[in-house]
C-alpha cells in the first residue's frame, strides 16, 4: 500500500477517533468525566513519552548518522523551546478538563474569543500532528503507526477539553462537535503536506523527526504530568504510575510486533 494512503488512512482515524470519543465521553455527567479524565490522561502521557524515547528519538539518531547526533539533540531544545512560546502566544495550548484555567474568568465576550481561539489552535495542532505523522510514515511505517496510536492517545481528552470550551463558548451540541471534526481533520492536510514536502527530501526527516519527539515531550512535560501532580492521593498516585507504564507499554508491544 502506497506510503500517502498510510498517511491518510491514520490521520483520518486520527481525527475522528478523538473527536468521537470525546463526544461521547461529553455524554457522561460531568462527575463521571472529572474521574475518568486523569485516567486518559495519565495514559496519553505514557504513549507520548514511549513514542518519543523508543520511537523518534532512535530513528532520529540512526537516520541522522553519528556525526550529527549533536544537531538532533539542538533540535529537540530548540523544539520544546519554540512550543513554549506558541504556548505563550496561545497558539499551542491544552485543555484537559471541562473548565480550562488557561481561559480564565469566564464572560459572554470571554468565552466567544475562547471558542475562536480553541478552533484556531486546534487546527493548527493538528495541522502539525499530520505533518508529524507523514514524517514518521515516510522513515518507516512502523515508526508512523505508533506515532499515530500516541497522537490519538493525547487528543481525546484533549478534545473533551475542547468541546467544553466551544459549548460554554455558547454553540450548540451539533455544531460544536462539527466545528471540532473539521479541526481535527486539520491533521490530514498536514499529513498530505508532509507527504509532498518530505518525500524527496529524506535528509531532513530525522529533524522532523526530532521536533516530533520535542512535541511530545513537552506535551507530556510540560501539559499532562503537572496536572497529575494536583492529586497527592496515594490510590491515585499507583493509578497513574501504573497507566502511564501501560501507555509506554502499548507503544513497546506495538513497535515490536509491527517489525
Amino acid at each position: 500500500m502506497p506510503i500517502l494512503v498510510w498517511i491518510i488512512i491514520f490521520t483520518i482515524l486520527g481525527g475522528l477517533l478523538s473527536a468521537l470519543a470525546a463526544s461521547v465521553l461529553l455524554l457522561f455527567s460531568s462527575q463521571r468525566r472529572t474521574g475518568l479524565l486523569p485516567h486518559l490522561v495519565s495514559f496519553a502521557t505514557g504513549a507520548l513519552l514511549g513514542a518519543a524515547f523508543l520511537g523518534l528519538l532512535p530513528h532520529a539518531l540512526e537516520g541522522a548518522g553519528i556525526d550529527s547526533y549533536h544537531e538532533i539533540g539542538a533540535t529537540v531544545l530548540i523544539g520544546i523551546l519554540v512550543f513554549f512560546l506558541l504556548e505563550k502566544m496561545v497558539l499551542w495550548r491544552h485543555c484537559h478538563q471541562d473548565d480550562c484555567e488557561a481561559h480564565g474568568p469566564s464572560d459572554k465576550h470571554r468565552d466567544s474569543a475562547s471558542g475562536v481561539m480553541i478552533l484556531v489552535g486546534d487546527g493548527l495542532h493538528n495541522f502539525l500532528d499530520g505533518l508529524l505523522i507523514a514524517a514518521a510514515f515516510l522513515t518507516d511505517i512502523h515508526l508512523g503507526i505508533v506515532t499515530s496510536i500516541a497522537v490519538i492517545a493525547h487528543e481525546i481528552p484533549q478534545e473533551v477539553g475542547d468541546l467544553a470550551v466551544l459549548l460554554n463558548a455558547g454553540l450548540n451540541r451539533a455544531r460544536a462537535f462539527i466545528l471540532n471534526i473539521l479541526a481535527s481533520l486539520a491533521s490530514v492536510l498536514g499529513g498530505i503536506a508532509g507527504w509532498f514536502l518530505l518525500d524527496q527530501a529524506t535528509e531532513i526527516l530525522p529533524y522532523v523527526l526530532a521536533i516530533a519527539a520535542s512535541s511530545f515531550l513537552y506535551i507530556a512535560v510540560a501539559d499532562l504530568i503537572p496536572g497529575l501532580h494536583r492529586s497527592v492521593d496515594g490510590k491515585a498516585s499507583f493509578q497513574q504510575i501504573a497507566l502511564i507504564a501501560a501507555g509506554v507499554l502499548v507503544v513497546a508491544i506495538t513497535h515490536q510486533s509491527v517489525h
